[in-house]
């Protein structure tokens, strides 16, 4: 019998071009995704509110996961839920920038989206401003640029591990969260998914490009590392076999997911 399958998909660097943002190079896949009914969750560092733009962009409904794991929506219809369901996990931002606060104060030297004006995170970031501004809006993570030395900046995390919470590589900024990651999000709706589908086989794929991947990627029956700035950084045990897209950002990631879905049977 065909498995169900479950694709969980990071977004900058990965369905969407490093530079340009677009995912016009992966619509191909999008399209077959959507034509046999395949969820496509999309994980991502990026804002709920960001997320929900995109997901109506590329015509796609489904669960997502917002800030590397601080949220989890599943949308009303999804996943037999009649109302739309919001799942938090970690500190929410304001006790984040409590901490982040103190150890300023305490000569750790960066700056967050909270420090930036809605200009400045659009000039870093390569974003529109009311892309920008819709980045600020934060539940459960900052993104930061690090201005310190690399000793400095392992002091930084070492000071954040002491309370709780993790700093994190993405494409561009670090990012200052709890203890819950990308993974977490992916094993909360999976679990879903299994016992929507009853008896039905799943198998779980996930996309992705740098470090904040990591995780996500180990806890996915197929793991597939999209070509990127810090894709060589991403390395699994030798009884896991990743695969690993020949072209950058959504070329790259339109022929894996056409791959994979011929090598299921979906046509």
């Amino acid at each position: 019998m065909q498995p169900r399958l479950v694709v969980f998909t990071d977004l900058d660097g990965t369905l969407l071009d490093h530079h340009s943002y677009s995912w016009r190079a992966a619509l191909p896949a999008l399209e077959r995704l959507a034509a046999n009914g395949i969820p496509l969750v999309l994980n991502s560092s990026k804002t709920s509110v960001e997320m929900r733009v995109l997901q109506c962009a590329m015509r796609v409904r489904a669960p997502y996961i917002a800030e590397n794991g601080a949220v989890v929506v599943i949308p009303a219809g999804c996943l037999e839920s009649r109302e739309e369901e919001i799942v938090h996990f970690g500190v929410p931002h304001h006790e984040l920038m409590c901490t982040l606060l103190v150890q300023r104060n305490a000569g750790a030297r960066f700056r967050g989206f909270s420090d930036l004006s809605v200009h400045e995170v659009a000039k870093l970031s390569g974003l529109k401003e009311d892309e920008a501004e819709r980045a600020k809006q934060r539940l459960g993570t900052e993104p930061l640029l690090w201005d310190g030395t690399d000793a400095e900046l392992a002091q930084f995390r070492a000071a954040l591990e002491l309370e709780g919470l993790r700093l994190v590589q993405g494409g561009r900024f670090w990012h200052a969260m709890g203890t819950f990651d990308k993974a977490k999000g992916a094993r909360f709706l999976l679990k879903r998914y299994q016992e929507c589908f009853g008896n039905e086989t799943v198998i779980s794929i996930a996309l992705g490009d740098s470090p904040n991947d990591q995780r996500m990627l180990e806890e996915a029956d197929i793991p597939v590392v999209i070509r990127g700035v810090n894709s060589d950084q991403l390395q699994f045990s030798p009884a896991r076999h990743a695969m690993r897209s020949l072209n950058p950002g959504p070329e790259g990631w339109n022929a894996c997911v056409l791959n994979l879905l011929l090598e299921y049977g979906y046509q």
